[in-house]
């Protein structure tokens, strides 16, 4: 008898205990506590749980400055990989919205809301009967712990009407046994030589008369990978696609291997069906002209390809040697000037043909003409 007076009295105290925390009770003024807890899990269509989805708390609060209520984050956490979530200490008056998604899902919001249901047909709890008063109190405080279940996301299916990847070749790439560098876009050395194309080649020097070094020495030229008797002053800037610098080069190209290298020069080729041509013209700031045209007919397999190029040449050189002979007697001094002038022209022709074989078998034949004539005074 005196344990049921002990329990009933301490369930007696509990219930006064939570009645002056709850708005209406005795204590006037106070916060409800933070006791509600909701929690789920978020699977797929198939029942498959959802590792990381995002899940996210609202709550509806009035704001003072635009006189409206608006939705503000409360608490957000992502699934575990049981696709499981839990929020606690959460207010337990008041509307709550639950926000999902997950990449590749369609985002799903959900309202949530603490509700303490109550039969009015019930009878009332007697307070001297403690159990009643246990099951009265395990009641309320089911009301704040909330299980939504299994949530399930549907799959965001969209197609795509095209793809389009737009990219541009690397200025420099590096192979097994040589430096690619690609020129063919390259505007400082439009309307120039090989030369010019050679100064803005990295790991090549040319010094100011024009002649190229490689490994301090001068390297082999090639056109297309084949040996040729040309110069570089020869081939304009405009017909070269890039650059194969070749520091080591195999029995492929020289059995006795060389000391400087090869530079291997790869003209332009145009693989376009039909046939397309362009013109181009220069001038420099010395009244040097220059101009072009090329050529290209394709159709099926056969490739055929020719292009002309003129290129004009007006140079002026200035110089001042003074020299002091000091062990001379008498002392004497020597100065020297000068003024060279150098004018000339050299034309460029080319023609070629090319079978494709096969995606990677290409037999190809072409001739190159060169004809120049300089005049230094």
């Amino acid at each position: 008898m005196k344990k049921i007076a002990l329990l009933t009295a301490l369930m007696i105290i509990i219930g006064m205990g939570i009645q002056a925390q709850f708005p209406g009770g005795n204590a006037k003024g106070q916060k409800p506590p933070d006791m509600g807890h909701v929690y789920g899990k978020i699977t797929d269509s198939t029942g498959v749980a959802i590792n990381g989805a995002s899940v996210l708390l609202l709550q509806s609060k009035f704001d003072t400055i635009t006189k409206k209520r608006k939705d503000v984050l409360l608490k957000g956490v992502t699934t575990k990989s049981n696709g499981e979530f839990s929020f606690t200490d959460l207010p337990m008056f008041g509307q709550m919205k639950l926000k999902i998604s997950a990449t590749g899902y369609k985002p799903v919001e959900q309202t949530v809301a603490f509700q303490m249901k109550m039969d009015a047909n019930a009878p009332k709890p007697n307070s001297s009967d403690p159990s009643q008063a246990m099951a009265a109190m395990s009641s309320m405080l089911n009301a704040f712990d909330k299980d939504l279940g299994n949530i399930k996301l549907n799959v965001d299916a969209k197609q795509l009407e095209g793809v389009t990847v737009v990219a541009n070749k690397p200025t420099m790439k590096l192979d097994i046994d040589k430096k690619v560098f690609n020129v063919e876009k390259n505007i400082v050395s439009a309307g120039g030589t090989a030369v010019d194309v050679m100064r803005n080649v990295p790991s090549v020097q040319v010094d100011i008369d024009g002649n190229v070094t490689l490994r301090n020495a001068a390297p082999q030229l090639y056109i297309d990978g084949r040996p040729t008797t040309l110069t570089l002053d020869q081939i304009p800037a405009d017909a070269i696609e890039s650059v194969e610098v070749i520091t080591n080069p195999s029995a492929k190209y020289d059995a006795s291997g060389g000391t400087a290298g090869i530079l291997n020069i790869v003209l332009k080729k145009n693989k376009k069906n039909g046939f397309n041509g362009n013109l181009r013209a220069g001038v420099d700031k010395r009244g040097a002209m220059n101009g072009g045209g090329d050529f290209n007919l394709r159709q099926n397999k056969i490739n055929f390809s020719a292009s002309g190029m003129v290129n004009q040449n007006k140079s002026r050189t200035t110089g001042t040697t003074d020299r002091i002979n000091l062990y001379d007697n008498p002392l004497t001094t020597v100065r020297q000037e000068n003024n060279n002038k150098t004018s000339g022209q050299f034309v460029f022709g080319r023609i070629g043909m090319d079978y494709f074989v096969t995606n990677r078998t290409t037999l190809s034949a072409g001739a190159i003409k060169v004809n120049g004539e300089f005049d230094p005074k």
